[in-house]
């Protein structure tokens, strides 16, 4: 039972006209405030300003000799891939080092799975009756905008506490050859903030499937991004497929996008030798080369993993206090009342909140029309259709402190005013 219920009618409303004063109160401040995606600041730009000027005029070969001002490489530097196999827990000979965005990769992966077929389809998928996707729903929305772009079913997956709900994921790919893929963001998901269990990725890796050539796109986006110092261990998906016999299931992707450059850093792909052979094939069609000098600056800035890490810890100081912020005021101006619920990430760029049923897309029409616009309810499933109308998905880390107060508190009031609307409709007052 909600607080609101507990009120009498005239208790009721009379906390409505105190809501709807504190609302106009904000709408007087003409605010313009911005919080749709999850995007770095200004601060967590600059941290990597030393990418500008880390080479030299003649520091542009690379460890085996390459001039990378220069065409070729289609897979990526050695060095690059050394790199990068330590952030993705893989051999180098298991790499690609693409260009600025694992998306990118992720939509040219299903693209030629469309119209080429993967190393063990039976035919390109393009040309069948039917092709699906299971998505864990809250999730990605660029995840499921590849997938309607390209017209491919989504099936939505319910979360559990430890990842997707697997005894549903396992009933389904046993039965369904039409099933080819799984979206996953194991670690700090996008938006639950959840990473998945060794049980969970066990069972993920070994399940039967109907499908030969399907696929678990696995994002790790978020593998280092981590705001406590004790983060969850994620288990090395790449093994354990190994292990289970199935060693070509799984592909796995991530970036430089939120570590050093948004729009100008390195996406990766690791997976087995023959997805990366099949996927260099065709790559070499594509393009005569990435921008090595990029990948180049990336290994002089970071050098090793420690590196990485090091400058890591460098963002969770600028965007912890932000999410400290923002559990706070949720926590000061809706606890205890039993109208949202929202999730405590370890890491990540994003704050799940669930609200009661049917007031998503209300809350984030009332917050904008103060002038802040969040990221619009129902984005989190697949074709934006949120079977509760409950979750809205918080991107805390550009605004600075003092716009996030205003936004969070505006926010949170926005919950309330709607949460109070509904119980008033429910009493036809």
């Amino acid at each position: 039972m909600t607080e609101l219920e507990k009120m009498n009618d005239q208790m009721l409303q009379e906390h409505y006209s105190a809501l709807v004063h504190r609302y106009e109160e904000f709408q007087a401040q003409k605010l313009k405030l911005n919080m749709s995606r999850g995007i770095p600041s200004l601060d967590q730009l600059n941290l990597a300003s030393g990418l500008l000027d880390c080479l030299t005029q003649t520091d542009y070969k690379a460890a085996d000799g390459t001039d990378c001002r220069n065409y070729g490489g289609v897979d990526g530097i050695p060095e690059a891939k050394q790199l990068f196999s330590q952030v993705l827990e893989a051999s180098p000979n298991e790499i690609i080092i693409g260009g600025n965005s694992s998306l990118s990769l992720m939509y040219d992966l299903i693209a030629r799975a469309m119209l080429l077929g993967l190393p063990d389809s039976e035919t390109p998928w393009v040309k069948l009756p039917q092709v699906k996707f299971l998505c864990p729903s809250p999730g990605y929305d660029r995840h499921f905008a590849i997938c309607e772009h390209l017209g491919i079913e989504m099936i939505p997956i319910n979360y559990q506490h430890d990842g997707p709900d697997m005894t549903q994921v396992e009933q389904l790919v046993a039965a369904d050859s039409s099933i080819k893929g799984i979206w996953c963001v194991p670690k700090h998901s996008n938006p639950t903030g959840i990473t998945y269990s060794d049980a969970v990725v066990k069972r993920l890796a070994a399940m039967p499937v109907k499908a030969p050539d399907f696929r678990i796109f696995w994002d790790n986006a978020y593998t280092v991004h981590h705001l406590t110092d004790t983060p969850p261990r994620l288990l090395n998906i790449l093994d354990e497929c190994k292990q289970a016999g199935n060693p070509d299931r799984v592909l796995v992707f991530g970036s430089t996008s939120k570590v050093s450059f948004a729009g100008s850093g390195i996406a990766v792909l690791a997976s087995s030798e023959t997805n990366i052979s099949w996927f260099k094939k065709h790559l070499s069609i594509q393009t005569i080369g990435p921008d090595k000098l990029n990948q180049l600056r990336h290994v002089r800035f970071f050098n090793d993993l420690a590196g990485i890490e090091a400058h890591m810890r460098k963002h969770a100081a600028i965007i912890k206090p932000k999410f400290d912020l923002a559990i706070a005021i949720m926590e000061t101006e809706l606890g205890g009342q039993n109208l949202a619920s929202w999730s405590k990430p370890q890491g990540g760029y994003f704050i799940s909140v669930n609200t009661l049923p049917g007031c998503a897309k209300k809350i984030v029409a009332k917050t904008a029309a103060a002038g802040v616009v969040l990221t619009p309810a129902g984005a989190t499933f697949p074709y934006g259709k949120d079977p509760k109308d409950n979750n809205i998905r918080l991107a805390p880390t550009f605004p600075p402190l003092a716009e996030l107060k205003q936004a969070m508190e505006l926010f949170t009031l926005c919950i309330q005013l709607i949460s109070v609307e509904q119980e008033l409709e429910k009493r036809a007052l």
